[in-house]
């Protein structure tokens, strides 16, 4: 396995195809550095002795070690030890750990190439294990680039006005495929070793053009990542861990990019668009139930400490907002569990989560995400936003009236009160703060896609078949299904 060091240098290898504020930059760029120091931590916690198990896995694969980012899993276990590890490792880099996507992306692909092979008799699977080993072997890390621009939202991808609102295919040759079009919002390709490709939607005929999936390294010649990065205010003198991490998003144009056979794992397949696209949020959606809930309590513990710093928690009505951050988070990590528990072993031999409760755990997150940046702000107050600049704390001529004043409660000394209220500024009032407001709610899609993804699976005739019965309109209540239901915990 790479270790951060190893990761970093080969970054820095790449082509320059970055773009940021009109400048063409290359991995070497500071502003990306905080995005990388959060992959970073997934190497660096893979040396880590006491994390063997939770961010290592063996894989069958390659008859190797390998960090869980890049197994393919198989059990229940599996999927449990994956929602830990992205919960743990969210918690040490204040928010979004962005590895998982790549991981999401390729369950998805062991599962839908498996699965068009089967209808098809293509290569596809075999393609790309070819690929997974490669990836097992190097260490590398990805970035699922599924979101296309998407233009006329009324409009399927065939009938857009520009064709190139969606990623699509236009030239087939033996030695592989062109194509052209853009992803949109794609977390952490700037400093990703590969970019995988998905398609973003459920697709017809006519759209055959758009059903592609491929992967690609992310300066592969004809890529071009138009990036914004996100990062908090350097600290000067008060060295915090929080301030060190960041991430950023970019737009991935592929401007006739040629795309080489070995690496095409869709190629007009339009039936299984949907099935993939629906592969990877599912997955997504159930690492979010890692995710997320590593976020609240990050809000959890900001609140708490902000409490002490302003002396109020003992207060009745602290302690019962502090409970509401409990409810959401063990509710949707236990929906992850239960994802688990629950999930299904795929003709691929991949093991996946039980679809309806990865998509009620994300959904609780989304749905509480900026009611606990309301509790935090209301506990913390305005000093939150007007605290003064960290120079000011440094200064001759200021600091003794910061050091009296800063001090809202005496058990706190001066240092460590202005810490408390840094830290919660950063949380709640940085370049940050939004990102993962907005991220807390879009993340592995919008929630009318949770609302889709639930009426379509979940079994409404069987409950009106209960109330019907309850209300004496129907003799029998047939219950063969559910009483066939098994957890997966032999």
């Amino acid at each position: 396995m790479r270790t951060f060091e190893d990761y970093v240098s080969d970054l820095m290898k790449m082509k320059n195809n970055l773009y940021i504020g009109g400048e063409r930059v290359g991995r070497d760029d500071p502003r990306i550095r905080p995005g990388i120091n959060v992959i970073g931590e997934t190497y660096k916690l893979a040396q880590d002795p006491e994390w063997e198990g939770v961010i290592t896995a063996e894989s069958p694969l390659i008859g190797k070690k390998i960090n869980r980012f890049n197994h393919l899993h198989l059990s229940p276990y599996d999927l449990i030890q994956k929602q830990k590890m992205i919960r743990l490792s969210t918690q040490r880099v204040g928010g979004c750990i962005q590895r998982c996507m790549g991981h999401d992306a390729i369950t998805a692909l062991s599962i839908c190439t498996k699965e068009i092979d089967q209808k098809y008799n293509t290569e596809y699977h075999k393609r790309f294990t070819e690929f997974i080993k490669y990836y097992q072997e190097k260490d590398l890390c990805a970035a699922c680039a599924q979101t296309d621009m998407k233009g006329d939202r009324t409009k399927r991808p065939s009938e857009q006005h520009d064709p190139d609102s969606y990623v699509h295919i236009v030239e087939t040759a033996s030695d592989g495929i062109v194509v052209r079009g853009a992803k949109i919002s794609i977390t952490m390709v700037a400093y990703a070793d590969e970019i995988i490709v998905l398609p973003t939607r459920a697709l017809r005929k006519e759209d055959k053009d758009y059903a592609v999936a491929f992967a690609i390294p992310a300066d592969w010649d004809d890529i071009h990542l138009i990036t914004r990065p996100v990062w908090m205010r350097k600290r000067k003198a008060i060295k915090a861990p929080l301030p060190e991490y960041g991430v950023s998003d970019s737009i991935v144009i592929f401007d006739n990019t040629f795309i080489p056979k070995e690496r095409v794992f869709m190629c007009g397949e339009w039936e299984f668009g949907r099935r993939l696209a629906l592969l990877f949020a599912n997955s997504h959606r159930h690492s979010y139930c890692g995710c997320k809930p590593a976020v609240s309590d990050i809000l959890c513990g900001a609140t708490a400490l902000v409490a002490e710093a302003n002396n109020i928690d003992k207060i009745s009505h602290i302690k019962q907002k502090l409970s509401e951050f409990v409810g959401a988070a063990e509710l949707s990590f236990s929906a992850g569990i239960a994802a688990a528990i629950f999930g299904e072993k795929t003709d691929a031999g991949t093991f996946f989560p039980n679809p309806i409760y990865a998509n009620v755990g994300r959904r609780i997150m989304g749905e509480t995400i900026y009611h606990e940046y309301n509790i935090l702000t209301e506990v913390a107050g305005g000093l939150s936003v007007t605290l003064p600049f960290e120079e000011e704390f440094i200064s001759k001529s200021t600091k003794p009236y910061m050091d009296k004043y800063i001090v809202r409660n005496p058990k706190f000394s001066p240092e460590e009160s202005h810490r408390i209220w840094r830290f919660v500024e950063n949380i709640v009032a940085s370049g940050m703060t939004a990102w993962y407001q907005i991220a807390g709610v879009h993340g592995g899609g919008s929630p009318i896609m949770e609302t889709i993804t639930l009426n379509a699976e979940y079994d409404y005739e069987y409950r009106k078949l209960i109330a019907k019965y309850l209300a004496g309109l129907e003799p029998n209540l047939d219950q063969t299904k559910y009483l066939k239901v098994e957890p997966n915990i032999k």
